[in-house]
């Protein structure tokens, strides 16, 4: 009997979280596009992140049985259908459309559905797989996500630098190609269950244990302490720092993604050596400080500094909010995954759509909605304390 190659599966789970990147973050670097060329408000831009993370959210609740009942392969290569379909549409839906922004928001809705399929599934295909060290596993998987981000901005500023912004729609079906390939990975690659038939624990089991909750809150605060940054670091460089979209998009979201990824790199090649809880403490200040850095300074420099150590900072905390929750949890199962990245999702759809309206009630002033996104850190380093406190100071 061959042995199982599960190095395929580890690869088609990497380019699973490089399409979740493409599919997060290219339209992102399009909203002064849109708002220029469409006419879209900034409080209908930050709409676009509220319902790509929606969509993502209700996906991530309706998985919590379905996952199980279907099984992961004819979910996971249904994520690769509909990134790629939806990333194709965004070439020609918002022409042939009476109003581009439905086009938009429809495509969106379309690649998200594979995104939030993506997200329920590749970290438990991951779990199930027989790695030693899964907590840096897991971490170098999710730097995966960051690697696709750095890519998508450098590969999307190279294309506009050749080929003038004007043909975002070419490179909206070169992106495309990446999920459609990925197809074939995933329909041949080995997937074993996460844990046994009948072992995993329930929804209404998850919900009785008050710590299960406060990991709730902890990935809210991960996802919206990592996206309200993120999301709107293009659009925040150009409008409110005053630099060319060019280096407003290498210094702000692609310096993010690079900072992030190192950060859950480190973690995945060292993390045995560091105490995790405290790790994370560590990066939700500083990502606190990093908010404050980018919001309050009018120096163009500071506040790209701010955006991309914020990168850093928020490297660990969706993987280290897994990571804590399977290892108190091993029973979770899908439903805990699919639970927690509901959460994550709900903070992402949370945190862009606070900077957004407050920085349009504020009169288009993105350093104002900015600002409004320290109450995501500080809340995180509260709950990963709680969690220490509760868990890990009565096993020691």
């Amino acid at each position: 009997m061959r042995s199982k190659n599960y190095k395929k599966t580890q690869r088609a789970c990497y380019l699973g979280f490089v399409t979740q990147a493409i599919c997060a973050n290219f339209a992102p670097l399009l909203y002064i596009t849109f708002y220029k060329t469409y006419g879209i408000s900034f409080g209908k831009l930050a709409l676009i992140s509220t319902v790509f993370f929606f969509t993502q959210l209700m996906v991530d609740l309706f998985c919590v049985k379905l996952a199980d009942r279907i099984g992961y392969r004819p979910c996971v290569v249904a994520a690769e259908v509909t990134s790629g379909f939806g990333l194709l549409g965004l070439s020609f839906l918002p022409d042939i459309m009476p109003r581009p922004y439905t086009g938009i928001l429809l495509c969106v809705i379309i690649y998200a559905i594979g995104s939030g399929l993506t997200e329920v599934l590749v970290s438990p295909i991951i779990e199930a797989c027989p790695f030693e060290n899964k907590d840096r596993m897991m971490s170098l998987l999710h730097s995966f996500y960051c690697w696709g981000s750095v890519g998508v901005i450098v590969g999307s500023v190279g294309f506009f630098a050749i080929f003038v912004l004007e043909n975002w729609k070419i490179l909206a079906i070169i992106w495309a190609l990446i999920p459609i390939y990925n197809i074939y990975n995933f329909v041949t690659c080995p997937i074993d269950a996460l844990v046994e038939e009948g072992e995993s624990m329930g929804v209404r089991q998850l919900a009785g244990n008050k710590l299960f909750w406060v990991f709730i809150v902890l990935m809210v605060c991960a996802g919206s302490s990592e996206l309200a940054m993120a999301q709107w670091a293009s659009a925040f460089a150009e409008s409110a720092l005053h630099v060319s979209k060019e280096v407003g998009d290498l210094a702000g979201p692609c310096c993010f993604a690079v900072l992030m990824g190192i950060s859950r790199v480190w973690y995945g090649k060292y993390g045995e050596k560091v105490d995790l809880t405290i790790f994370m403490t560590a990066s939700g200040i500083i990502c606190l400080g990093c908010y404050l850095l980018a919001g309050l300074t009018s120096a163009p420099v500071f506040g790209l500094v701010g955006c991309a150590l914020c990168g850093f900072a928020v490297g660990i905390m969706w993987p280290g909010s897994i990571s804590i929750s399977s290892k108190i949890l091993p029973k979770g199962g899908t439903a805990m995954f699919a639970l927690l990245a509901l959460a994550g999702d709900l903070g992402g759809a949370l945190g862009p759509s606070i900077v957004g309206n407050i920085s349009q009630r504020a009169g288009e002033n993105l350093r104002v909605g900015i600002l409004a996104g320290i109450g995501f850190p500080i809340v995180l380093v509260v709950c990963v304390l709680l969690v220490r406190k509760k868990y890990i100071g009565q096993k020691s």
